[in-house]
């Protein structure tokens, strides 16, 4: 069984727009004279302007760098890893459809846990996939992908493809690396371990030397949204290597990320300091409020994303403290999928934190 969609080992399809930028650097000289791109490149943008300022109405008039050369230099220099090896996208949920489109054709099997990001399963779905799911490992203070039955399963259903999040939403749950290569290895030998690594810079570890490395038979995807707080200009990336990335090149959009997505990702990369900052207080938030809630009785799973998971006793409680919550104006997620009913996220912003702000959670807490 070949690893990707059959039709992509026949010649092309090759990207027709591969952009100006890409030009340039293979005729190695600038092109001031852009009459081919039929951009709207005169137009004046006084309200764009106006608004946002002249930086904005410019990066808004021009097609972004399809190669996205700038944001892959800097983030080899910041993961440590190659150039070649990197792809970006317009957000993590772009690059989990690519990776779809890329090896799955309708009737293939994917496997992932039951109530893990549900996107996923959407993408999937929409994909003509048939997709098998995998119940999480639950104990006290535990609720985890299980890794050695999503392997299990893959075999069991000849599977494609097996996705994993990690850290997971919705639990916060993080494998160590050791656990994900084995699962890698368990798999079929023609099956891509889709791996999503959304949540990765909160992880206590994430700038250990293997967070760019580059796994055969594995995507890795990242975004900016979380860490980096670009959520709403669609940026993110993938590893994988090349032979991969290849494949992905030949069924993606290639000028899905703007112009100012790609202006935004370098600025942010070219300022760790703040990144950083906000991660540290990040996870402080996340302690603090996890601390609060098991001192009241609350079940909470270790995590190692930007929120935490707080299992109740069962599904109707945790659907009447989302709804009380909701009607005074809080919005914490539920998940939708039967198999977590019980389980709330909550984000660890700053504004979990005030006294009342969860009433109607520590209310059903024991220890309240």
């Amino acid at each position: 069984m070949p690893r990707y969609a059959r039709h992509l080992y026949r010649e092309g399809p090759a990207n027709p727009f591969p952009g100006l930028k890409a030009l340039e650097r293979k005729l190695g000289r600038s092109i001031p004279h852009r009459l081919g791109s039929n951009e709207g490149l005169d137009m004046p943008h006084h309200a764009l302007k106006a608004r946002f300022g002249e930086a904005v109405a410019e990066l808004a008039r021009s097609y972004g760098d399809a190669e996205a050369l700038g944001v892959r230099r800097r983030l080899a220099e910041a993961v440590d890893t190659p150039v070649e090896a990197l792809l970006v996208d317009a957000g993590a949920d772009s690059l989990l459809a690519l990776a779809l489109r890329a090896t799955c054709e309708p009737g293939d099997t994917v496997i992932t846990s039951a109530g893990t990001y549900p996107t996923f399963r959407y993408f999937a779905a929409g994909q003509g996939c048939r997709v098998v799911e995998v119940d999480y490992r639950r104990a006290p203070g535990r609720l985890a992908p299980d890794l050695a039955a999503l392997a299990e399963h893959a075999h069991q259903h000849h599977a494609r493809l097996v996705y994993l999040a990690n850290p997971d939403n919705p639990s916060g749950h993080c494998h160590d690396d050791e656990a994900v290569q084995a699962l890698r290895d368990a798999l079929p030998a023609e099956c891509t371990l889709l791996l999503d690594e959304a949540y990765h810079d909160f992880r206590g570890d994430a700038d250990a030397p293997a967070a760019g490395a580059v796994w055969p038979g594995v995507i890795r995807v990242r975004t900016f949204s979380k860490a980096h707080g670009l959520a709403g200009l669609r940026i993110g990336y993938a590893i994988a290597d090349p032979g991969t990335l290849a494949m992905l090149h030949k069924v993606r959009i290639h000028y899905a990320v703007s112009s100012l997505a790609l202006a935004a990702a370098e600025t942010v990369l070219d300022h760790p300091g703040e990144t950083r900052e906000h991660v540290e207080a990040v996870v402080r938030r996340r302690e603090q409020l996890a601390e609060r809630l098991r001192g009241l009785g609350a079940e909470v799973p270790p995590s190692d994303t930007n929120f935490i998971a707080v299992c109740l006793p069962d599904a109707e409680t945790a659907e009447r403290v989302h709804g009380e919550l909701l009607a005074a104006g809080v919005l914490i997620h539920r998940p939708a999928h039967p198999a977590l009913g019980d389980v709330l996220r909550i984000s660890t912003l700053a504004d979990a934190l005030p006294e009342g702000r969860l009433a109607a959670l520590e209310a059903v807490l024991p220890g309240r």
